[in-house]
């Protein structure tokens, strides 16, 4: 790796660095976009230092251990930043190239693969997903009556494409509550993929009622999952090579998989050993434990600056340096809201701040400005990961947010609202 002192990258990146130790990135040479022309363009002075400020105090009081920060304006990278440390249980700082499980970020990459078939014709929207997995034709609904009692109704409506991208499934986190229809299905994604193969996680949650209706309760759950298994079933292939051909090899992530090859395991970022919030013992299971599929909600690796590439192709309506991964139109229904008056919006209780979103396909939406305890406008779009990363487009500032952490548990939803602040208050205009 090419060793570049803290001077040197804050020379290329602008800003001040907050690691003392001298920092290691291989690609600080070749920045993931085409830097702007003054460094930290688009920010304050005083703005930016606030951000300095904010990783060192989170930092230093043991709230994180390190993050990788890149942020574009105008399709120009401005920020792009490593902080702390890489695993401060060994002491070693954080790198621009360090790597990191995406949690439910790989979400979004699931759902533009998806749409990839849909500009083909081969993956209609409105289309029963029993097409592919015969399993899910005749679904029940679970209820739940006043002693506590399950019961299952049959469901009116099939499962659709549509309801796997938006999260109007039924087919619900074991993890999200206590009920008796929750205690039939695995806790979420990760822990699924490492439990289960592709074929026996269909017969699982097929299995399982509904917890609602489809097409009627935004409710977080498995539906990428599925969308990435019927997309296996589309191509004939895993789901890390659909994604690496139809999106990876295109935008230029070459170190997003959903495999670390044992040559970057030095890279693999680590959490805290001990919950900032609780004190108690904290890891996390899939950066030491392999999957049994590729799971489209939980599962893929990559690097703040692949994911900033990625981000950067949706906010230029679907394609980067020439190549295409999605039609512009494609991208504006993706990042349309499609939870429609008869759909029971949920989506602002899954973490603070989501209040005035919608919801697309595959992305979160804002649909009001004020409602929400983050800021932005009107149409930006995002989602983010269980793990501690942060991703959000703002097409009207024209700005693209990556960070890259390890911060389970509920400190994370913390450092969100806390990020999107210090960002949004740094803007010059």
């Amino acid at each position: 790796m090419k060793k570049l002192t803290a001077i040197g990258l804050s020379l290329v990146f602008g800003g001040v660095l907050l690691a003392s130790a001298p920092l290691y990135a291989a690609d600080a040479t070749k920045p993931p976009l085409p830097l702007s022309s003054t460094p930290g363009q688009g920010f304050t002075p005083d703005g930016l230092k606030r951000i300095d400020a904010f990783f060192a105090d989170q930092i230093a009081g043991n709230n994180m251990s390190g993050a990788v920060l890149a942020v574009t304006k105008n399709g120009k990278l401005t920020i792009y930043k490593p902080y702390g440390y890489l695993d401060k249980a060994n002491n070693k700082p954080m790198t621009t190239d360090a790597i990191f499980n995406l949690a439910s970020m790989t979400k979004v990459m699931a759902a533009v693969g998806g749409l990839t078939f849909y500009e083909e014709g081969k993956l209609p929207l409105n289309a029963p997903i029993s097409n592919w997995l015969p399993q899910f034709k005749d679904m029940k609904v679970g209820q739940i009556d006043a002693d506590g009692n399950l019961k299952l109704v049959p469901a009116k409506n099939q499962i659709t494409i549509q309801d796997l991208m938006r999260h109007t499934n039924g087919l619900t986190y074991g993890g999200r509550g206590a009920t008796p229809i929750h205690k039939l299905y695995p806790a979420g994604s990760a822990p699924a993929a490492m439990q289960y193969t592709s074929s026996e996680f269909i017969d699982k949650i097929a299995s399982a009622p509904l917890l609602y209706e489809p097409g009627t309760v935004w409710d977080y759950g498995f539906g990428l999952d599925v969308l990435g298994i019927i997309e296996e079933k589309i191509a004939g292939k895993p789901l890390n090579a659909v994604l690496k051909e139809r999106i990876w090899n295109k935008v230029g992530m070459p170190n997003t998989s959903f495999e670390i090859a044992e040559k970057d395991r030095a890279r693999l970022a680590q959490p805290l050993p001990l919950d900032p919030l609780t004190g108690k013992p904290q890891k996390v299971d899939i950066l030491t434990q392999k999957v049994k599929f590729d799971c489209g909600g939980s599962c893929a690796y990559s690097t703040a600056g692949d994911y900033i590439r990625f981000g950067q192709m949706l906010l230029n309506g679907g394609s980067l340096e020439g190549k295409r991964v999605l039609g512009p139109q494609t991208v504006a229904f993706m990042t349309s809201n499609h939870l429609n008056k008869d759909i029971k919006n949920n989506v602002g209780g899954t973490e603070p701040g989501r209040v005035g979103y919608g919801f697309g396909l595959g992305v979160a939406v804002r649909t009001d400005r004020g409602l929400s305890s983050i800021n932005g406008n009107v149409g930006d779009f995002t989602w983010n990961g269980a793990y501690g990363t942060v991703f959000w487009a703002d097409p009207k500032e024209q700005m693209v947010v990556v960070m890259m952490g390890v911060a389970p548990g509920e400190i994370r939803k913390v450092h969100r609202e806390q990020l999107n602040a210090v960002i949004y208050g740094a803007l010059e205009k």
